[in-house]
């Protein structure tokens, strides 16, 4: 049975250029063009991931409103902005409201795919029970590699699958070694642009210092790269 994506996107055309490329890669997928006709068809059945814009015609905020009541129904449910808002507010504003990741539109197709086979990998691995092998613990920072989860003092962090846990991985596995910008890339499948890693490092320690604000285990090591010190 082929995996359900639905697509909530007020322009027709740029809906059916993401259907035709999920449906070429086998994903069942349904169009939404507003928060009516989404949140009515969520009622009757749930997908297996959602793709949301956040502005939907005259409802600005409407994708918004409709990731808060799609995780309200189900909290498992992978959900994604795809927008052209890409201010750092959006972004975590999105983010709160339980979405899993956050794209820009200018994003291509491929990366696109990339980060929704993450999604679903991690969906998957959180059915199975947690192998030892799989863990890492450093300090207060818990890891898992197959679920892509990490827990910070024993609360969890909400870092994107497909990005920010791969660059935390690559710097917890070697703790005090530097990493440099181009590694962390490269950690992330290239899904990272090695201009934007430093706004990445930004969000992922604002997302640590949500939870403490002493927060300090990443430290900057100017002209060379970023290192784990926790």
């Amino acid at each position: 049975m082929p995996r359900h994506i639905a697509i909530v996107e007020d322009e027709a055309a740029i809906a059916a250029n993401y259907r035709d490329a999920l449906q070429h890669r086998g994903y069942r997928v349904s169009i939404y063009p507003d928060r009516p006709s989404a949140t009515g068809a969520f009622a009757a059945g749930l997908p297996d991931l959602a793709i949301i814009d956040i502005g939907l015609g005259d409802d600005v905020d409407g994708g918004f409103e409709l990731c808060r009541e799609l995780r309200a129904r189900c909290p498992r449910t992978p959900i994604v902005f795809l927008t052209a808002r890409d201010t750092e507010v959006d972004h975590v504003v999105g983010m709160r409201l339980g979405a899993n990741d956050y794209l820009s539109k200018d994003v291509s197709l491929d990366i696109m795919l990339v980060h929704i086979a993450a999604l679903f990998r991690q969906a998957d691995a959180m059915l199975n029970p947690p192998r030892d092998e799989d863990l890492l613990t450093v300090g207060d920072l818990a890891l898992n590699s197959e679920r892509m989860t990490a827990h910070w003092k024993s609360v969890e962090v909400d870092l994107t699958a497909s990005t920010e846990f791969p660059m935390v991985m690559a710097l917890v596995r070697r703790p005090g070694q530097v990493k440099s910008r181009q590694q962390l890339m490269d950690a992330a499948g290239k899904l990272v642009e090695e201009t934007s890693v430093t706004s990445h490092i930004k969000r992922i320690r604002r997302k640590f210092q949500k939870l403490d604000k002493d927060f300090d285990a990443i430290e900057t090591v100017y002209g060379a790269g970023y290192r784990w010190t926790g």
